[in-house]
């Protein structure tokens, strides 16, 4: 399965990717473009990325994880282009005989997307300007868009 995609992401592709009948946990996470307090009127975020780059770096955090997890199975992606608010920009799913290692293998894989993908974020304002942010949630100063 591809790590990264273009396209929303379909969960159940992702979940039919690693359960089976010795699988008893299927832990999965979402992370979704929010408009929260701390984050402003964010109407939809840009997702770049040299897209070989990030397919590989993503394949290095589930094989490692598969090694330091064996009874898992975890799939992953993330999505690049436009993604507004309410849908999901990355899904990670763990399957494994039981739940501890489920939760342990999915949040494993999450912490290391965070620390390692090389994903860029350029987040959209109701007010029409934009502004950049990092993975440790670093933003620059919104400026006012003048194109897309």
């Amino acid at each position: 399965m591809e790590h990264v995609t273009h396209d929303p992401i379909q969960l159940s592709a992702l979940i039919d990717a690693v359960a089976g009948p010795e699988r008893g946990g299927i832990v999965t996470f979402l992370g979704t473009v929010r408009r929260g307090v701390e984050d402003g009127p964010v109407t939809r975020i840009e997702y770049t990325a040299y897209d070989e780059m990030l397919e590989t770096e993503f394949g290095r955090i589930v094989a490692e994880t598969a090694d330091r997890w064996p009874a898992a199975r975890v799939t992953a992606q993330h999505r690049l282009g436009m993604v507004p608010t309410g849908e999901a920009s990355i899904a990670v799913v763990a399957a494994a005989p039981h739940r501890a290692e489920a939760f342990s293998a999915c949040r494993h894989v999450v912490e290391q997307a965070k620390a390692r993908l090389p994903v860029w974020k350029r987040e959209f304002l109701a007010d029409g300007s934009v502004r950049w942010c990092d993975n440790t949630g670093a933003r620059t100063p919104a400026v006012p868009r003048t194109t897309d």
